[in-house]
């Protein structure tokens, strides 16, 4: 072995390190994930002297103007907190075909006709390839230019003899640095590579964007320094088979960690869909049990969905329970809490929860509705088609305050809801709300003595 190299084990979901060999990685679980590389273990150097090290006081630091570049695209925008940021690293995931290298060749259609210079390349695709899909979208400027290679340093040389204002690598798993003697994709050239491309984004005041695969869990595939190496992190979800798309922002140093865009799929590419609430509640069918519209709030922006639950009796001693877009766990203890506070039998049915459209939601204000459709749905009683709901359910059956309620109230009333239910505690914030039948409730109790009169 050359003198300065040893051979390490590295987790290809997770990234975790090791000496030796294990069959489950002890970080993240996974089972035969590791893989031998062989790293270089070159000794540090003192690049300067500590007499030549200074600290600043944050007093001394001058403010420097946050520098915006608008991608065209308004929900894109969004999540990027208002554009994007000169020298800034942003990485973009999601599964196969969901839509990524669309939504950024669309993104570069729109800025082809400024004056901002763009370079795509790919390392996934030829040059025509990238044509026949650029094609679909419409006509490009001639500020796009396009390369396809994998070799780093040739790009690294590109990138500064050019200059251009934004970079889109596609994607980092196809690219290789020649330092790195493993082969691409694995844990070392994702790392390093990222590294690189770091570096040029800082120091030539380059926006890159970073386009990563992911895992079968949904993570972006490689060590998670890659997430705390870049800027940006966003995830594009939903179905690949269904028309609607989610970009979700998870990290993001210039503006908000839970911004959403919502997207619709074309032949063309990714349309905007600007109203998220009526898209997600078209097809709600009417005077239907087990099914009640919430509001939830994504960064800033209020959002209407429909919660439907199905309670039918269990055929086996095991009762059966699913439920899709929302945590597991808290739609069995919210079924605990019914049957403790309200004496609802449910430990005898099957009880299935869903969220219409196909998005996840893990905010705690969506435990009221959840509960209303649970026990509309075993009642058998249709709620009413114009009431709306939202609020965070305690242990207790006690209904307890939400953030944002003045959004909320006003969203529901935008889209023509007569009544909403809210916490009690909530009802002195929309006091000055008219047009629409506020109902504050305590508890479970009031709760079901308000709908079930």
């Amino acid at each position: 072995m050359a003198k300065g190299k040893v051979n390490v084990f590295f987790c290809q979901e997770c990234g975790y390190e090791s000496s030796k060999w294990a069959g489950q990685c002890p970080a993240c679980k996974a089972w035969n994930s590791f893989v031998e590389e062989r790293v270089d273990k070159k000794s540090s150097k003192t690049i300067k002297e500590i007499k030549d090290v200074k600290t600043y006081k944050i007093s001394e630091i001058e403010d420097e103007k946050e520098v915006r570049i608008s991608t065209g695209i308004s929900e894109f925008d969004r999540v990027l907190g208002g554009g994007i940021v000169k020298g800034s690293l942003v990485l973009v995931g999601g599964d196969p075909g969901i839509g990524k290298s669309t939504l950024l060749l669309q993104m570069c259609h729109k800025l082809s006709t400024t004056e901002n210079t763009i370079l795509y390349v790919s390392g996934e695709e030829s040059l025509a390839q990238i044509k026949l899909r650029a094609n679909r979208i419409g006509k490009f400027g001639d500020k796009l230019s396009l390369l396809s290679e994998t070799n780093l340093t040739l790009i690294k040389g590109v990138l500064e003899k050019a200059k251009p204002d934004i970079v889109i690598i596609d994607s980092i798993q196809t690219m290789y640095n020649e330092d790195v003697s493993s082969a691409p994709g694995s844990v070392s050239q994702v790392r390093e590579t990222t590294n690189v491309l770091m570096q040029i984004a800082k120091g030539l005041g380059i926006t890159i964007f970073v386009v990563g695969h992911v895992t079968k869990e949904g993570t972006v595939a490689g060590p998670r320094v890659l997430e705390h190496m870049v800027d940006t992190v966003l995830y594009i979800e939903g179905d690949r088979f269904a028309s609607y798309r989610v970009l979700r922002g998870v990290k993001n140093r210039f503006g908000s960690t839970n911004e959403i865009g919502v997207f619709e799929m074309h032949q063309n590419g990714l349309k905007e869909v600007l109203n998220p609430s009526e898209y997600m509640l078209s097809g709600k069918a009417k005077n239907s049990s087990g099914s009640v519209v919430l509001c939830v709030v994504e960064g800033t922006r209020p959002m209407l969905l429909e919660i439907q639950a199905l309670v039918t009796r269990s055929n086996f001693g095991m009762p059966r329970r699913t439920s899709v877009g929302v945590d597991y766990n808290r739609v069995n203890l919210l079924m605990a809490v019914l049957e403790k506070r309200l004496g609802l039998p449910l430990g005898e049915y099957d009880a299935y929860v869903n969220i219409t459209g196909g998005i996840r939601i893990s905010e705690p204000s969506i435990d009221l509705g959840i509960v209303i459709a649970l026990e509309s749905s075993f009642r058998n009683v249709a709620i009413d088609d114009k009431l709306i709901c939202f609020g965070e359910v305690g242990l207790s059956g006690e209904v307890r305050s939400v953030s944002m309620v003045d959004k909320r109230v006003l969203e529901a009333k935008k889209l023509g809801f007569e009544k909403c239910i809210i916490p009690e505690v909530s009802l002195k914030e929309v006091k000055d709300i008219e047009g629409i039948e506020i109902i504050g409730v305590k508890n479970l109790s009031e709760l079901s003595k308000t709908l079930y009169k």
